[in-house]
């Protein structure tokens, strides 16, 4: 199976209450809250897709978006 490869991080920034908890969850550091304290993605290309920010969010504001990078063909057992 192929690491999956960011395609974007979708914040909903009126959903977001700046808890902070997404930025302590991230495992490389990509996120950080701006200066009205709603979270962006300061390095999105550090991403690696863990989705720990997505899945601990209490608000539900940020889902991680993946690029589809599976060749055509591939897995079939026909």
């Amino acid at each position: 199976m192929n690491k999956p490869v960011l395609k974007e991080h979708i914040i909903n920034r009126e959903w977001c209450k700046g808890c902070g908890i997404c930025v302590h969850f991230c495992p490389k550091e990509v996120l950080e809250l701006d200066e009205t304290d709603k979270v962006f993605a300061a390095r999105a290309e550090k991403c690696i897709c863990c989705r720990l920010c997505e899945f601990r969010c209490p608000d539900l504001a940020i889902e991680i978006s993946v690029q589809d990078n599976q060749a055509k063909g591939s897995g079939d057992l026909t």
